[in-house]
């Protein structure tokens, strides 16, 4: 058997804990869904982190097997404030689908 090293870290690259990588959950009527039927929770997570890091943040901080992360970057909206136009900012979204036997609970 082959024992998987983790990656390594580079000199330049910052070291997120798991209370700075988990943002905050998305809880939509889509993510309760999605929850309910596949097991799929989503967060909004820091914009330098990675699948490894969105993993090993969710597995520390829920205690739950973590099989799959897929994550987008979202991009901000035009928004207006009077006669001013501005931009939100862009963020991250995580996607984390558990292992069958492990549930999170928001509430």
């Amino acid at each position: 058997m082959t024992k998987i090293q983790p990656p390594v870290q580079t000199e330049g690259a910052i070291q997120l804990e798991p209370h700075q990588i988990l943002l905050r959950p998305l809880v939509t009527e889509k993510g309760v869904h999605r929850a309910s039927r596949n097991n799929q929770y989503a967060f909004q997570v820091h914009r330098d982190a990675t699948k490894l890091d969105v993993k090993r943040a969710v597995e520390e901080l829920f205690h739950v097997k973590v099989e799959k992360v897929r994550t987008q970057n979202r991009k901000g909206k035009i928004r207006r404030y009077r006669y001013r136009s501005g931009r939100t900012n862009d963020w991250k979204k995580a996607i984390v689908a558990l292992h069958e036997d492990h549930r999170i609970d928001f509430f």
